[in-house]
């Protein structure tokens, strides 16, 4: 086989070769033999179908086979003359030319990308400066306030007067749909927080003015979504019914407080309580400081302090990504507008390149910085978080997972959790922690 490969860069590398005919016919004749071997052919017993009827029957599959077979020896060879094992090899080879020849011979030409070497050089003297994080008295007192707001029991308001926002209003209430009561819409003595949103929108609006025991038609419109497919988008009339307004106690902050809050804490005392809040507040401003300041600001200095090639096949599908986003916001007009345009998608395409580049060469330095720290994520830890997660919004956590492996979207929350832990490890060795 004739072929030459060259490497274009570190990342990447093409393989021309010349894929000659009598290898091909070598190859079909070695396949049709072992398809004739256990093939069952009507008119003949199994293993003793002629190869000259298993290639009149399945010439075409048979060759694609041949051709196949003979274009991996071919890059079988090429990547041991450009010393690429098959491990650094990113994405499958493209094959970018295919061309048959009169002869039988096929010119091909096969584009590689491979795992680049990401020199970090001295990556710790690029961390960024850490400001240390100022909890004050004011927002531990403003945390434990609506903490015991949140527990404080309601009591009926000492004077009559009309609802207003913020409200607990003890209501009964029926709905109508074209005069005719619909199925649950009714209730009585329902407390209804003003303000809350937990009512079809409009609703709690019109209960804001409303005084003891007055009676009034609220004329509200359900959401187009919901899931009442009868009640979906109609309008109806709630007789509703105004017992009692009430509102929350003022909050009792004590040490019986504080032992309800800190559980099984030794010597639960308000003290206690607010420095444990303190530090609760300081763990969740750390967080954000790291999160939207510092790990941005560090992975943008070492995209732009650290060069190396990037594989062009990752590349390309990270453009392809890009623009998918943009077209999702695109109206139909503009999209079949740009269907018409290759211009306009390659412009495009040229456009997304530098953001694309930046984000493959985040990837490969994140990479290249867990393996120098030591730090990795199992693909237990990645379904064990999806599933606290999914747990805490009330959701199926197994059914998640199963969603987001069918989407192919665990590789990049591993290599999400992976960049987090490595660069949260570097600020924490920073600061001193």
């Amino acid at each position: 086989m004739k072929f030459n490969a060259t490497k274009t860069n570190e990342a990447n590398a093409v393989v021309t070769a010349t894929v000659e005919a009598n290898a091909i016919a070598t190859n079909l004749d070695k396949l049709a033999k072992e398809a004739a071997k256990t093939m069952d052919v009507q008119g003949f017993r199994k293993g003793k179908v002629p190869v000259a009827v298993v290639k009149s029957r399945y010439a075409d599959k048979l060759t694609q086979d041949a051709e196949g077979e003979a274009i991996r020896a071919i890059l079988t060879d090429a990547l041991k003359e450009l010393e690429i094992s098959n491990t650094d090899l990113i994405g499958e080879p493209a094959i970018t030319k295919f061309d048959k020849q009169e002869n039988g011979d096929i010119e091909i030409a096969i584009e590689l990308s491979c795992r680049p070497n990401v020199d970090l050089g001295d990556y710790k003297s690029l961390l960024p400066e850490i400001e240390a994080t100022e909890v004050t008295d004011a927002e531990v007192e403003e945390r434990i306030n609506t903490m015991a707001g949140q527990n404080a029991p309601l009591e009926k308001i000492k004077r009559k007067r009309m609802v207003r926002e913020g409200d607990f209003a003890v209501i009964d209430f029926e709905g109508f749909k074209d005069g005719v009561a619909f199925e649950g819409g009714k209730a009585e003595g329902h407390t209804l927080e003003i303000g809350s949103g937990s009512f079809i929108p409009g609703f709690e609006d019109q209960v804001i003015g409303m005084k003891y025991e007055e009676q009034k038609d609220i004329t509200v419109t359900f959401p187009e979504q919901y899931q009442a497919a009868d009640l979906a988008g109609a309008e109806v009339v709630f007789k509703v019914t105004l017992h009692e307004i009430q509102e929350k106690a003022a909050p009792v902050i004590d040490d019986e407080f504080a032992a309800k809050v800190l559980g099984n804490e030794e010597n639960p005392t308000v003290d206690l309580l607010k420095e444990k809040i303190k530090e609760q507040i300081t763990l969740e401003k750390n967080s954000k400081y790291y999160n939207e300041d510092l790990k941005p600001k560090y992975l943008e200095t070492l995209v732009e302090k650290i060069s190396f090639e990037v594989p062009t096949s990752v590349l390309e599908q990270e453009i392809s990504q890009l623009l998918n986003n943009q077209v999702r916001t695109m109206s139909e007009d503009e999209l079949n507008a740009l269907k018409e345009d290759q211009a306009k998608i390659e412009k495009m395409r040229e456009e997304a390149k530098p953001e694309a580049t930046n984000s493959v060469k985040a990837t490969f330095i994140v990479d290249a910085l867990a393996k120098a720290e030591g730090v990795t994520v199992e693909d237990q830890e990645v379904t064990q978080t999806l599933y606290y997660e999914a747990m805490m919004q009330g959701q199926d956590g197994q059914a998640l997972i199963k969603q987001y492996e069918e989407a192919g979207y665990l590789p990049a929350i591993k290599m999400s959790m992976i960049e987090q832990k490595v660069i949260t490890k570097l600020l924490d060795e920073k600061a001193g922690k």
